[in-house]
């Protein structure tokens, strides 16, 4: 990949990619499949914070999250997914790396795709519960609202440009400010470093008809992180958001577009801590941290 934008060269990103290795974990018995994952922090916490990207993002775009907590003492992991063409099997093969990395539990940091995930994880173990906590950005409850459902069987076919061109109208850089500018140029530069059977597979999971049923997660504690201005899902979305999960914690944003883990990461990093403070001193803590976090954010 060729780094051009100003997130990837930034002393930041360069100290992420040389202080924290980036592994592959196959856990199918298709070779060939692996999960690209940054694990970073103390291994002695068995309950870490667990990142998904959306669509388009690639395992080290929560570079800031990683850097920025496990500074303070929590465990960070950024899981980016093989080929998965379903959301079971995206289900079963995320359950079997919980199984390789020795995780019981964990907290999970789902945006957009990465948050529908998260949540359809959460309701397909309830049985055996895998998840302790989720935090939701920029997600959704159901795929219908992408209106792809007639064509999402026919995406295996299209060609990269094609797909590609499916998302980079969530990249507009009309009324944003630099940070954000800089989120979505980092953004572009890992959507082009996906191949057509990634792109393709991942577009197939947010299109095809499906929906969360939350009821049958049982008490999963949820904070649901929005942003206010103008990103890629509409105020219906966001409202049904809410609808499904009435006890949420919300944290609101001013701003921050579609990657708000990126342009306003420091907001991000402190709504995570708080959400993750209602653990400490127990067996899920994500963290072995001591500081006080502060009681407000200012947006």
């Amino acid at each position: 990949m060729s780094c051009t934008s100003e997130l990837s060269r930034s002393k930041e990103y360069q100290s992420f990619r040389s202080s924290v290795p980036l592994r592959k974990i196959v856990v199918d018995s298709d070779g060939a499949k692996g999960w690209k994952v940054y694990d970073s922090g103390p291994k002695t916490i068995k309950c870490p914070l667990m990142c998904l990207p959306p669509v388009s993002g690639t395992s080290d775009i929560f570079f800031k999250q990683i850097l920025s907590l496990t500074a303070k003492g929590y465990r960070v992991i950024s899981a980016e997914p093989p080929v998965y063409w379903s959301v079971k099997e995206w289900c079963d093969g995320f359950r079997k790396l919980l199984d390789y990395l020795e995780l019981d539990r964990v907290h999970l940091f789902g945006a957009s795709l990465g948050g529908f995930l998260a949540q359809k994880f959460a309701e397909v173990n309830s049985h055996c519960p895998r998840v302790e906590s989720l935090i939701l950005c920029n997600t959704f409850t159901d795929t219908t609202v992408f209106s792809y459902n007639d064509s999402a069987a026919i995406f295996w076919i299209l060609p990269s440009l094609v797909l590609k061109k499916m998302l980079m109208g969530n990249f507009s850089t009309e009324k944003v400010d630099g940070e954000m500018v800089d989120a979505i140029d980092f953004m572009v530069e890992r959507l082009e470093s996906l191949s057509q059977p990634e792109l393709a597979s991942r577009l197939t999971m947010n299109c095809v008809s499906s929906y969360v049923q939350p009821h049958k997660m049982g008490s999963v504690p949820v904070t649901i992180i929005d942003v206010f201005d103008e990103y890629a899902l509409s105020n219906v979305v966001r409202e049904e958001m809410y609808k499904c999960y009435p006890n949420a914690k919300l944290a609101h944003l001013k701003s921050g577009g579609n990657f708000p883990y990126l342009s306003r990461s420091a907001e991000v990093n402190l709504h995570l801590q708080i959400h993750l403070r209602q653990f400490e001193e127990t067996e899920y803590a994500a963290s072995n941290r001591t500081e006080p976090i502060p009681d407000t954010v200012v947006t």
